[in-house]
């Protein structure tokens, strides 16, 4: 059942703190999934969480922790005792998750927590863990998974894959490695119970699996994952010996942030923010790409500022500035998403920057047909002038053209040059096709007037 989040449960939860209502505050969350517990969390102040926190029991004290905000998670964790944080949490987690939660701690704090990690097995994964780049498949990957050797029989890899089940939540698939730990294939547990226990797995493994090296990048682990759509997806390092695997869940949260950092990208913003930070963080973040676009602003009205004697002859072209501007900036917005999307997702098929640019061409050119005819039929009709209606559809069709394919280039070539081509769209784009959306209507437009 889904749970809503309403001021009145808040209100009350808070009423039931201040009381210090044990009992009825556990009473209110306590059948409450850990998302939504960490949803909770955000509308209360850190010694209000505290409160809360105390009364779950480990399992989900752990869960709630991994679904909370990084930088909500990082004050929670200020306010802990290392040996409080290694034995209600880490000792709870999974390596990634508790990889994940020391990686955000101080050097300082998080060699303290590790002191007091009692399993000495999972201590060393955690650290190995660490040592990976956090946007790596190694980054992202879990010690935990059920691994049998190629050479044993039904009856030991059964026996051994109940030993290593139990400290295992989830078990997607089945490795099989040989006596130097290199991945061989994945066991299918239909084949492995209609087997007789005599027969050696390696017998009967499928050899067809995907794997990704430790190296490999996250936003390429998502693509892979999505593309074959896999639920696991087995790690190894550059020996090829099987270290790791990559669940859905995370790959998940890699897609989510990697969508919002491009989104913010599009919006102008240059680094990651969120709602709560401060005032001077998220003016930070804004204010590069709007000084740009305040540049762009003054080069427009430099250009407006050259035309400015012909502005003065032939007024009514003032009246369509607006309008070619803005043609320009969502022409070009639109080819560059597309373009970004698509670099994205690996889904830009086969071919160079010039086989794109003539599709855009083809698209920009029905477009502008099409665009640049409707301002004619409605100039004809409003306007007198000849030179005025020929003026702004050919001036329309012109910047049309320029800013589609200024909207594929761009990302194209940031790509090439391994620059994330999300910069390429939002503000960039804009700007660029406002200033040459003018001098090109302008340009056309004395032109035209002249030999008219």
């Amino acid at each position: 059942m889904n749970f809503e989040l309403t001021k009145e449960f808040i209100d009350e939860l808070r009423q039931r703190i201040e009381q210090k209502d044990e009992q009825g505050a556990h009473k209110m969350i306590e059948d409450l999934h850990a998302a939504d517990i960490a949803d909770v969390y955000d509308e209360l102040n850190i010694q209000e969480a505290r409160f809360i926190h105390i009364m779950l029991d480990s399992e989900k004290a752990a869960d709630v922790l991994i679904e909370l905000e990084q930088d909500d998670r990082e004050r929670f964790l200020e306010v802990l005792p290392g040996d409080v944080i290694a034995k209600q949490f880490i000792d709870k987690l999974d390596s990634d998750d508790a990889a994940d939660v020391l990686g955000e701690l101080s050097g300082e704090k998080r060699e303290e927590v590790l002191q007091y990690v009692q399993n000495l097995e999972q201590a060393g994964d955690i650290v190995d863990l660490l040592n990976y780049d956090e946007h790596s498949a190694g980054g992202l990957m879990a010690k935990e998974l059920i691994t049998v050797n190629e050479n044993w029989n039904i009856t030991t890899c059964l026996r051994e894959m109940r030993k290593q089940a139990e400290d295992i939540n989830e078990i997607y698939y089945v490795y099989v490695v040989d006596d130097e730990q290199k991945l061989k294939g994945t066991l299918s547990l239909k084949r492995l119970l209609l087997t007789p226990s005599t027969a050696k797995i390696k017998d009967i493994i499928n050899t067809d699996v995907i794997s990704v090296k430790t190296e490999t990048p996250s936003e390429e682990v998502a693509n892979i994952m999505d593309k074959y759509d896999l639920v696991a997806l087995p790690v190894i390092d550059p020996l090829g010996r099987l270290v790791g695997r990559i669940t859905i869940d995370d790959v998940v949260d890699v897609i989510r942030e990697e969508a919002g950092r491009d989104y913010q990208m599009v919006s102008g913003i240059t680094e990651k923010v969120e709602a709560s930070d401060n005032t001077f963080q998220l003016t930070r973040a804004r204010i590069p790409w709007l000084f740009i676009g305040l540049i762009g602003g003054i080069f427009g009205a430099q250009i407006i500022g050259m035309y400015e004697h012909d502005l003065g002859i032939y007024p009514e072209m003032a009246f369509f500035i607006p309008l070619i501007a803005a043609m320009g900036g969502n022409v070009g917005v639109q080819s560059s998403s597309i373009i970004v999307q698509s670099l994205a997702y690996n889904t830009l098929g086969i071919g160079g920057i010039g086989k794109k640019l003539l599709k855009e061409l083809a698209v920009a050119s029905i477009n502008g047909l099409i665009l640049s005819g409707i301002m004619l039929g409605y100039n004809f009709i409003a306007h007198d002038s000849f030179a005025l209606t020929l003026t702004v559809s050919s001036a329309l069709f012109a910047v049309i053209i320029f800013a589609s394919s200024f909207g594929t280039f761009v990302p194209l070539l940031l790509d090439k040059l391994k620059i994330d081509p999300a910069l390429a769209t939002g503000p960039f784009i804009t700007t660029v096709n406002d200033i040459m959306g003018l001098f090109i209507y302008l340009m056309i437009g004395r032109t035209l007037y002249a030999v008219l």
